[in-house]
């Protein structure tokens, strides 16, 4: 009798704990190996090369990025916060007791206080998990566009990724929306591998991708479940009775996964959590879908309370409209590339338009082109905006470019080919050389010069290259001219973020008088220590340092000393929680005194601190004083 030879033999299973990790290492080590550089399907100088860029992006993310500047100080007392009990951790609480959480979902945050809670109150253990997360994106993407056009393109992806302002500044920071968009890209590689693979499981896979990534900024991820659905729906193998259910399949468990935080605080009882900032009746729901999601369309913003609660001067985005992102600081930001993703995704769908369905490179370009359409539209449309949040375009906006380089060097042969290249050039050095101001912070002076000489060169390039099209050596030269022209104002935007030490609330080249009125804004949550050191000695008996009249207050103070602020009203200081019966009792049982607030308040609980206690009157230092007045409370 023959022996019959399998493709797959069986192995024998581990069975003890010690063989079963073993087992476990060597299947994990067998598959990074195959993204390894001896890895078939890979050139040997790809890992190399990916190495290089990731490093690069780690550098410039981790360089001089903890200044105070570059903090969000509100999410700073959070995560502190939240190493301070189980229960804070978990539900995401803004001060030590517990009183009310954030005003966003807490996924972001636990990465960052597991790393404040291993290497203490730092703000580099603050930056440390977005330095990592921003990398691993990097590496993410390429994996990403090397499926779908080649190692070649995965690189150039990779690259132009790491070099874009938007996302440098973003990382260097403690904001959440590095987290959510390195889950999305993973949601993306999901996709293509399901697509690419026939296979439907990497495609839940995508569904939980996104789910985490609400985890970390909400409705924000949901808006890329389109692009992941066209991708799959047009591309995927099957007919549209199979691909259709396996695209709900994914929907379904995205989410279930969404709403599993907000669906589990709900059914906690009130009593035995913090109070949901950002909701007028204690619900995560209200949260994420009013406070965080559909009221930023026509409602007023958290920024825009806190100016009216408190005025504190907090810096207001350009009201929404069609060119919003692509002028003034939000261009500076983001959309020096806009023009040439925009021509490769309309040139690459035209050249692959009678490629066969299952084209990996049409689908990047439909997935990547539904993502950038999305954002933007949204974004603009949106009533107020962060530059932060543009760092979401990024990777569309690489791997469109990428997929067009490759496609373009496809195609080299044809005059279409070379026309797209030069519209793609010149429409994007004219438009640089138009949002390019004067003068700006970390502005080089020979940058105009510079980008006008690479785009005369490479328009001589690519009129070599369109005549003697056929001749490798000189469309490649043509090609490198042409990216040297296009890449070159957004590598410098990215190096002056590094060099100027900038973080996510600043954009590059902006005015100096800007960037410095930021780092006063800014800075001030970490020149508190004479006050703090005041407070600290006159509520020395107290239990809690003091209370203050929004969380915006109580923040810094919760960073720099650890202890229980009460943040009255939460961030925008209009929620109901504590209610004045709360503060009368933490009056009255000696455990706090001391009162931060706005001297002509409304707010009933405040006005009756106003009446009731003493008004203690700071002495005058030299520097601008915040709009607030100190009362101190005695019981009874």
């Amino acid at each position: 009798m023959q022996s019959v030879v399998t493709d797959r033999p069986d192995r024998p299973q581990p069975t003890t704990w010690p063989e079963f990790w073993a087992d476990l290492v060597r299947r994990v080590a067998a598959r990074l190996r195959a993204y390894g550089p001896r890895a078939s399907n890979q050139p040997a100088w790809a890992w190399p090369s990916l190495l290089a860029i990731a490093a690069i992006s780690a550098w410039s993310y981790a360089w001089r990025a903890t200044r105070p500047v570059n903090i969000e100080i509100y999410y700073a007392a959070a995560v502190r916060s939240m190493t301070a009990s189980p229960s804070n951790f978990f539900f995401g609480a803004l001060d030590p007791a517990g009183t009310i959480t954030t005003d966003k979902l807490p996924g972001a945050f636990w990465l960052q206080a597991l790393s404040v809670g291993v290497f203490g109150a730092h703000t580099w253990a603050l930056v440390l998990p977005q330095v990592i997360e921003g990398t691993l994106t990097v590496l993410v993407l390429y994996s990403v566009v090397r499926k779908l056009a080649g190692p070649g393109a995965g690189l150039i992806a990779a690259g132009v990724l790491a070099i874009s302002p938007a996302t440098v500044a973003l990382n260097r920071g403690n904001i959440s929306d590095t987290l959510m968009i390195l889950l999305a890209v993973l949601a993306a590689n999901s996709t293509v591998t399901a697509v690419s693979t026939g296979r439907w499981r990497p495609l839940l896979l995508a569904g939980l991708w996104i789910g985490l990534a609400f985890q970390a900024k909400m409705i924000e991820a949901w808006l890329l479940l389109p692009a992941l659905g066209v991708a799959y729906l047009t591309a995927a193998p099957g007919d549209w009775r199979r691909r259709v259910p396996h695209c709900g399949a994914m929907t379904l468990l995205a989410g279930a996964v969404s709403l599993s935080w907000m669906t589990l605080v709900t059914i906690w009882p009130a009593g035995s959590r913090p109070y949901i900032d950002g909701s007028t009746n204690n619900s995560a729901f209200q949260q994420v879908f009013v406070y965080n999601g559909f009221g930023r369309l026509d409602q007023a913003t958290p920024d825009q309370l806190v100016n009216r609660t408190i005025r504190l001067g907090l810096p207001i985005a350009p009201p929404p409209s069609w060119h919003r992102l692509l002028t003034g600081d939000l261009g500076r930001d983001t959309s020096w590339l806009l023009a040439a993703a925009l021509v490769a995704l309309i040139a690459g769908l035209v050249a692959l338009r009678r490629a066969p369905r299952a084209d990996l490179s049409r689908a990047g370009l439909l997935l990547w082109g539904t993502w950038l359409v999305t954002l933007f539209a949204v974004f603009s449309a949106a009533s107020d905006v962060n530059s932060y949040y543009t760092a979401a375009l990024s990777p569309a906006v690489a791997s469109l470019l990428a997929i067009g380089m490759s496609l373009a060097w496809q195609h080299r042969g044809r005059v279409a080919c070379w026309l797209a290249v030069a519209i793609a050039v010149l429409a994007t050095a004219s438009y640089a050389a138009w949002l390019l101001p004067a003068t700006g912070t970390g502005l080089p002076a020979w940058l105009r010069p510079v980008l006008i000489a690479l785009a005369a060169a490479a328009a001589v390039g690519l009129i070599l290259g369109c005549w003697r099209r056929r001749t490798a050596v000189i469309a490649a030269v043509g090609m490198t001219l042409a990216a040297m022209a296009a890449l070159v104002v957004p590598a410098m935007a990215a190096t002056s973020v590094v060099t100027s030490g900038l973080g996510p609330f600043e954009t590059p080249f902006e005015p100096s008088r800007v960037t410095a009125a930021t780092t006063a804004l800014l800075s001030s949550g970490f020149e508190i220590q004479p006050a703090l050191a005041a407070l600290e000695k006159g509520n020395a008996v107290e239990l809690y340092l003091m209370a203050t009249q929004t969380a915006v207050l109580a923040a810094p103070f919760i960073w720099a000393s650890g202890r229980e602020v009460v943040p009255i009203g939460g961030f925008t200081g209009t929620i109901p929680e504590p209610t004045l019966t709360t503060l009368q009792r933490l009056i009255d049982a000696n455990m706090v005194r001391t009162f931060l607030q706005s001297p002509t308040t409304t707010d009933p609980r405040l006005t009756w601190v106003a009446h009731h206690c003493l008004h203690i009157r700071a002495r005058s230092t030299g520097r601008q004083a915040l709009p607030v007045a100190v009362y101190f409370c005695l019981s009874g």
